[in-house]
């Protein structure tokens, strides 16, 4: 039944609002049920339709969703509420390893880039009705993402891969049709998605990526698109591999209708090598953000994609801020072109790290996985004494709540700040925090 609070309203505004007046005030608490359209319409004395517009507004704000018979309901956590602002305020003296910011010793200085696309800037200064993409990034893009097997096509810049990601998941689908993701997977596309009024299907995930069996059934249910990531997957620096990309591109050759987005934001700090699934399907998109090669403010991703796809982007996109700043775009020419980053030096300081925390953890019994990027994720019994116990000993790390729907708790352990001489310390803590929340002291 209806929680106790009475939505009013005779227009769709009005009804919309007072809705979200409940949630905000916590009268209408996440899950709960709202009333079926046509009996609020019967009680408010309006058009169904009315109240129809009412929850479509509702559900494309990521206020409450709707799933077939079940109806609707607010949502388990709003969009006004978004992962990242469940993250615990760190004590002083406690070492942070819950973020998940790249080592900024390992980024480049931004001065000599910044400056050659002033002095770019004052010999063609960029005005209205220019290409909205650098002709030398979309070349340098284009061919890195060639050497990578990537199918041709077009090249555009959005404002980071969450940006890209909302671009061309509502260049096709609409409200209320389902989107397949990664779980444990990114926070940000666990809220984005359901923030745009689609449905989220949790696809499990290995260390070579989503898993086929998962995919299929996903699939299968309905998911009109398939969210992947390629490397350095966010939490777990799961991978999809050669073996899995081929049963993946199965599994999609068998769907031709579902849009892929393949998100490898791992590009240029990781050093395995890329399985694009791109290109099975009629529509697709691959996205590669700067933020972790060469620092998030950056706010700069390229992608490609099949052509009506990347058409319906770049067309919205001219409608909203136009472009992203051509003094961006040529400071990243500049990053490229001069060098800046040695990604196999960066891939490798973080594949140290990585790789000896994983290990000093197996060495204690301890199951974690970290197969490439910036993160390793121990899965666990009950997270909150795990971060409690490791706050107390010293370390913050993030509640692996943050980034799962109906995955097994976890916590997150971001390795970029962390200095190998401290791996053996923190495999210690961790090793003692997981046994006081396993029954019988193991982690599985």
């Amino acid at each position: 039944m209806l929680v106790e609070y009475r939505i009013t309203g005779r227009g769709t505004a009005d009804i919309a609002a007072s809705v979200e007046a409940g949630v905000a005030s916590g009268a209408l608490p996440p899950g709960s049920p709202l009333p079926p359209m046509r009996e609020l319409a019967g009680e408010l004395g309006v058009n169904p339709n009315t109240v129809a517009a009412a929850y479509r507004t509702l559900r494309e704000r990521g206020v409450i969703e709707t799933d077939g018979r079940r109806g609707s309901r607010v949502r388990p956590r709003p969009s006004t509420t978004p992962r990242d602002a469940l993250r615990m305020v760190v004590p002083a003296g406690v070492r942070d390893i819950a973020e998940g910011n790249p080592d900024v010793s390992l980024l480049p200085s931004l001065d000599g880039a910044l400056a050659a696309a002033a002095r770019r800037y004052a010999q063609a200064p960029s005005l209205y009705g220019a290409d909205p993409v650098s002709p030398d990034l979309a070349r340098l893009a284009r061919a890195d993402f060639d050497a990578d097997a990537v199918p041709p096509g077009p090249v555009a810049v959005t404002s980071g891969a969450l940006d890209a990601m909302e671009r061309v998941l509502v260049a096709h689908l609409r409200p209320g049709d389902a989107v397949a993701v990664e779980d444990p997977g990114w926070g940000g596309s666990l809220d984005l998605v359901p923030a745009l009024g689609l449905r989220v299907l949790p696809v499990a995930v290995d260390d070579d990526g989503p898993r086929t069996d998962a995919v299929a059934r996903a699939l299968a249910a309905g998911a009109r698109a398939l969210v992947v990531t390629s490397r350095a997957q966010n939490p777990t620096g799961a991978a999809v591999s050669a073996e899995r990309a081929a049963e993946l591109r199965e599994v999609l050759a068998r769907h031709p209708g579902v849009l892929l987005i393949e998100d490898d934001h791992g590009h240029g700090i990781v050093d395995l090598p890329l399985h694009p699934l791109s290109g099975v399907t009629g529509h697709w998109a691959l996205i590669r953000s700067t933020a972790k090669a060469y620092g998030p403010d950056l706010r700069l991703a390229v992608l490609t994609g099949d052509a009506v796809t990347l058409d319906r982007v770049r067309g919205r996109q001219r409608l909203g801020p136009g472009w992203v700043s051509r003094l961006l775009q040529h400071a990243v020419v500049e990053l490229w072109t001069s060098n800046a980053v040695d990604r196999a030096a960066v891939a490798r300081a973080y594949g140290e790290r990585r790789n000896a925390l994983v290990e000093a953890l197996r060495e204690r019994g301890v199951r974690a996985h970290g197969r490439s990027g910036l993160n390793v994720w121990v899965p666990v019994a009950d997270e909150t004494v795990v971060v409690t116990r490791l706050l107390a000993a010293g370390w913050a790390v993030a509640a692996g709540a943050i980034f799962r729907v109906e995955a097994g708790p976890g916590v997150r352990l971001t390795v970029s700040q962390l200095r190998v001489s401290e791996v053996a310390g923190l495999a210690d803590a961790v090793a003692a925090a997981v046994r006081t929340g396993v029954a019988g002291g193991r982690n599985d």
